[in-house]
């Protein structure tokens, strides 16, 4: 494992930053890179599963994500954060497989009279309340034309800063700046009935609001949501 740096004589040992444990990792450590990884694992599966949209298509795309930064690690110039290179590289990914999956939409098979074609265990019984929420804010997300969506993801969902969101992807922060806002606009209307459903029953039923206020609780959408305030590239 990539030796730690001393502080002092008789301190704790520093641990190595991510710019080292990549340095160690083009220089032969074998184990840098795995601890690189295991920092920032979650997060960029949270960015790819959202991105996505569809678990097995997250795990291909960090898996082929990461096994292009490792290859790559040698041409890191150190302009930009580790983890910032690192989301790109996984949002690329994430994308590419969107607009794949676009391009080459999968035709569900036709129903069929078998004996295996019927279910082997009763039907689950209807998702609660919350859980129908979350499904649809999680399709108005997944409606999202691709660049908007990733904007959105980086933005509202991770928390990124408009300025690292725009070095991740590639573009201008107000290039960022507008497709979040296009991408709440439309979301905002799509999830219009949630916010209609709760005055109708004359009480809040306790999830967040969507449009100028916040994503439905339970969503899996933690960042707020807000309406347009205005008007790798923009479209």
């Amino acid at each position: 494992m990539t030796q730690q740096r001393d502080a002092h004589p008789g301190t704790e040992p520093l641990t190595p930053s991510d710019a080292e444990l990549l340095r160690a990792h083009v220089d032969g450590d074998p184990d840098a890179f795995g601890e690189l990884v295991r920092r920032h694992r979650d997060r960029l599966w949270a960015v790819a599963l959202r991105t996505v949209g569809d678990r097995e298509e997250a795990a291909d795309a960090v898996q082929d994500a990461l096994l292009s930064a490792h290859r790559a690690a040698a041409r890191f110039r150190g302009e930009s954060a580790v983890t910032t290179w690192l989301h790109r590289i996984v949002v690329n990914a994430s994308l590419d497989r969107l607009r794949r999956r676009q391009s080459h939409p999968t035709v569900p098979l036709p129903d069929g009279n078998r004996a295996d074609d019927t279910p082997s265990a009763p039907e689950p019984a209807a998702p609660a309340p919350d859980h129908d929420t979350a499904l649809i804010v999680r399709a108005a997300l997944a409606d999202l034309p691709v660049d908007q969506r990733a904007a959105i993801v980086l933005v509202d969902v991770q928390g990124y800063a408009v300025a690292e969101a725009a070095t991740i992807l590639g573009v201008a922060e107000g290039t960022v700046k507008s497709r979040c806002a296009r991408g709440r606009a439309r979301m905002a209307l799509a999830l219009a009935h949630l916010r209609r459903g709760d005055r109708d029953d004359g009480h809040d039923t306790g999830g967040n609001r969507t449009g100028a206020h916040r994503v439905p609780s339970g969503s899996g959408v933690t960042g707020p949501l807000p309406p347009a305030p205005e008007g790798r590239r923009d479209q």
